[in-house]
């Protein structure tokens, strides 16, 4: 039944892939600019015309843009397919050798974060839920609420204005300092350093929007007749919140874990542009800007393979979580 479903399911993110690739690929197409203008020298036109007009020639050619569309999309897409990303106009380099160091980049900085808001948001969320109403509660909920309506970029600047300015204590900006040179550890150690501002600004972005789900949830379930039956057959409190209410209470908890799990991918652009760390948003704000076309569709069609992925992962993990969700 289970290999069934997941046949099928693959057979849909197939599907869906294509469908949204040939919306991608024809957007694109329709915005205004021209790549192969923007490979060129536009003074070698009022120089040379004939020269200029030659190299336009060939930089559409060897783009493929002198081709009709149809056969501009299957050239792409087969290309895609076997991991060839196409040829950033603006960077003069492969996709795949532009985007890689800034993958790895966002990667870091999610990971670590991701780590820290369910380290803390999970074990405060059930806190809350288990003394609702309580000073503790109250706190806890106007902080949330505090941390949840200010922007990002708003706490980013705080974060700055006390911790790099007041406290010079962490670097403003950057995956690693200016001209470093050292070992893999001291490389390592350096990034870490300069990493502290903006996973402390996306945790702290993260922390109230997460515990005030986990604790709805909670709250919820610590509401149903079987823990009221196993609470009355005296079991300690800790086994009848983590054992019983807490399982119960990972279905919307494994919802989030699933949209955490595509933004490792996709990067803060605001975040990132603020501390000018070098990540996947960051690259796909600055092709939009300069009309990169490979960079963004490659970059949104991965997005769209791992928003698939993603849900296909979480539908797998309701079942696991909760036996009484059947997949037919």
């Amino acid at each position: 039944m289970m290999f069934k479903y997941i046949v099928k399911r693959l057979l849909y993110v197939v599907f869906v892939f294509f469908i949204v690739s040939i919306i991608m690929f024809g957007v694109y197409k329709m915005i205004p600019g021209d790549p192969a203008r923007m490979m060129l020298d536009s003074s070698i036109s009022s120089v040379d015309p004939e020269r200029y007009e030659a190299m336009y020639q060939a930089a559409r050619e060897r783009l493929g843009l002198d081709k009709p569309l149809p056969i501009q999309y299957l050239s792409w897409i087969t290309n895609m397919l076997r991991g060839n990303f196409g040829y950033s106009s603006q960077y003069r380099v492969p996709v795949s050798q532009l985007i890689k160091e800034p993958m790895i980049n966002t990667i870091k900085l999610n990971i670590v974060s991701l780590i820290l808001v369910f380290a803390i948001t999970i074990p405060l969320g059930i806190a809350t839920a288990v003394k609702k109403y309580s000073a503790f509660d109250n706190t806890v909920q106007v902080g949330t609420v505090v941390g949840y309506s200010l922007p990002s970029f708003v706490i980013s600047l705080l974060m700055i204005f006390l911790f790099a300015v007041r406290l010079p204590i962490f670097p403003i900006s950057g995956v690693n300092s200016p001209g470093f040179t050292g070992t893999g550890l001291e490389r390592f150690l350096d990034t870490a350093y300069h990493m502290c501002l903006p996973v402390l600004v996306m945790t702290l972005s993260s922390l109230g929007g997460i515990t005030r789900y986990v604790r709805s949830a909670m709250i919820d379930v610590l509401q149903m007749d079987y823990i009221r039956t196993a609470r009355a057959k005296g079991l300690p409190q800790k086994v009848v919140i983590y054992s019983h209410a807490f399982r119960n209470a990972l279905i919307p908890v494994v919802t989030i874990l699933t949209s955490w799990f595509v933004g490792i991918f996709g990067g803060s652009v605001v975040i990132e542009s603020i501390f000018q760390w070098n990540g996947m948003g960051k690259v796909m704000i600055d092709g939009l800007r300069q009309l990169d076309f490979m960079v963004v569709l490659a970059m949104q069609m991965f997005y769209v393979v791992i928003t698939l992925i993603g849900n296909l992962i979480m539908d797998l993990g309701y079942s696991l979580v909760d036996p009484r969700v059947k997949l037919s």
